[in-house]
């Protein structure tokens, strides 16, 4: 054998070494799992996110154009019907667009979230704030669909007159700003739920 040729002599890797390796290739399998399951939840709640802000602006651009005129009119007296005749319509378009303004608003937080599915703080952010926003939805769709339930049906005992034979058209409407309004609703209570869950630490 020569001089200048070189021995190579493989040494096994010991049973310790081979120990240490395992549970640092375990942690982080387990790490990226949870990271997958946090984007898959952090993408729905995105999706969910757009559809709330498209449901609660329907509600509020449908209940704040609603307006009838009926075609007759006295000398004294021309019969119309509008959402800022009754203040809970009004307060439904005031909440309606302050829950329209934040889900847009946050649409770049979640996309953060869809990012870095990890972090902690801008879902934390999201879940009290959609709370906060469930809460002024959920009131602003309650009181209007109490008012909308007496246009179409009236109340003898506070001698309240179903209004909707009257103005159909705007009955019809408020109606189905109220629908919207109890989807966004809807869609809210998902968000909570999945901000909730997208919280869970395993």
């Amino acid at each position: 054998m020569s001089k200048s040729e070189a021995t190579t002599i493989e040494i096994g890797e010991t049973s310790k070494e081979s120990k240490g390796k395992a549970p640092l290739l375990g942690a982080a399998h387990v790490e990226h799992a949870r990271a997958g399951y946090k984007r898959g939840v952090s993408i729905f709640d995105l999706i969910l996110r757009v559809s709330a802000a498209t449901a609660a602006l329907a509600a509020t651009v449908t209940m704040g154009t609603t307006e009838q005129t009926l075609p007759f009119f006295t000398q004294f007296f021309q019969f119309q019907a509008s959402y800022d005749d009754l203040p809970s319509f009004t307060f439904f378009v005031i909440a309606m667009s302050i829950a329209t303004g934040y889900l847009v608003l946050s649409v770049p937080l979640s996309i953060v979230c869809v990012a870095r599915p990890l972090l902690t703080a801008p879902r934390l952010f999201l879940i009290l704030c959609d709370t906060l926003a469930l809460t002024l939805t959920t009131s602003a769709a309650a009181s209007s669909a109490a008012i909308v339930y007496l246009a179409h049906n009236g109340n003898s005992d506070a001698n309240w007159l179903a209004i909707c034979q009257q103005f159909g058209d705007f009955c019809r409407r408020t109606s189905g700003a109220v629908v919207a309004s109890f989807v966004a609703v809807a869609l809210l209570i998902f968000m909570v739920v999945l901000s909730a869950l997208g919280l869970r630490k395993h």
